[in-house]
């Protein structure tokens, strides 16, 4: 018997989304909503999470209408790098300061890629950390340290 599922990608794809959403909604039940003039801190999240809630449901109907190659093996490699990076950057960016931790998040994270190139990760990795400084620090008032604790500041 074969399955229904003609887009394997597609199909988890909306799972994935869906359980999400739903644990988003989850979480927030308890906040207060607010209206939309109003927004209580449950607004926002139950918004993003209706939103991929319905990308999800898209998602999984389109699995059943649209080929779609199966899933191929799984990237560890990457799975890890990205997770590793995001937690590093969690653990020194109040000590190391923002100019220190998003450098090695980009560089780090690159690194999962196949297409790693040295010279492209470190451009991406200066371009981000000064457009990061200009938005969340400068402009939005961000209390993240730009040079942290650990270099005497």
């Amino acid at each position: 018997m074969t399955s229904p599922i003609r887009n394997p990608k597609d199909f988890w794809t909306g799972i994935i989304y869906i359980v999400f959403g739903t644990a988003a909604i989850i979480i927030a039940r308890d906040y207060g909503m607010g209206s939309a003039l109003k927004m209580g801190p449950a607004y926002f999240p139950m918004v993003l999470s209706v939103m991929l809630i319905l990308i999800g449901v898209a998602s999984l109907v389109r699995s059943f209408i649209r080929p779609g190659s199966p899933i191929s093996r799984y990237a560890f490699k990457g799975l890890l790098l990205v997770t590793a990076s995001t937690v590093l950057f969690g653990l020194v960016v109040r000590g190391a300061g923002l100019v220190i931790a998003l450098p090695l998040l980009v560089i780090i994270s690159s690194y999962a890629s196949h297409q790693f190139r040295w010279k492209y990760s470190l451009a991406m990795a200066a371009g981000l950390t000064v457009f990061c400084i200009l938005i969340f620090l400068k402009g939005l008032g961000v209390p993240l340290p730009m040079l942290g604790s650990w270099f005497g500041r």
